[in-house]
């Protein structure tokens, strides 16, 4: 087992358990420090999805920084009971953890978000299968945050507005084109 630490709002510096699993890529501090730079350090009243939650890292930040709603995907049973129990270690009551598979979530899901995190598996293109759900995912002036393994210029409707890069991590943050 690891640590990860919150960066800000009321959790700040608590630390979420996060098991070894292949694959597992923890979004790093400084990307999640410039990821809430962008999105606003108060996101009071926003719902969120994390489609792709692993270590549930981006949405028990937007939780901290007042997110009222957050739910977490996970299809790794194992990890969405370790989500689960950092859930229950915060008293995250705003934070929901479902065990699905990514895409059938995106297919039947019906209540459009403020914001969307995609952190998916690279090299599985991942971005182009959640294309024709992502209109559907977020509300016409919500946000779409995604990492990739390459720069994403545009993503369906969806275009970049800010952008950067850590190590071999590509992230972004789009908006729906006017």
């Amino acid at each position: 087992m690891a640590r990860l630490r919150l960066i800000g709002g009321a959790w700040r510096s608590r630390v979420l358990i996060v098991p070894d699993r292949p694959g597992l890529r923890p979004t790093p501090d400084r990307v999640r420090e410039t990821l809430f730079n962008w999105l606003g350090q108060d996101l009071t009243g926003l719902t969120c999805l994390d489609l792709f939650a692993g270590t549930g890292a981006l949405g028990f930040e937007a939780a901290s920084r007042g997110a009222a709603r957050v739910i977490l995907v996970e299809r790794d049973r194992h990890l969405a009971r370790q989500l689960e129990e950092n859930r229950k270690a915060l008293r995250a009551d705003e934070v929901e953890v479902i065990t699905a598979n990514a895409l059938e979530c995106a297919r039947t899901w019906s209540e459009p978000v403020d914001v969307l995190f995609l952190d998916p598996p690279y090299h599985a293109h991942w971005p182009e299968r959640l294309e024709p759900w992502l209109d559907r995912l977020v509300r016409p002036d919500g946000s779409l945050y995604l990492e990739s393994e390459r720069e994403i210029e545009t993503l369906g409707a969806w275009h970049t507005v800010k952008r950067g890069r850590a190590g071999q991590v590509h992230y972004h943050l789009l908006e729906r084109n006017a």
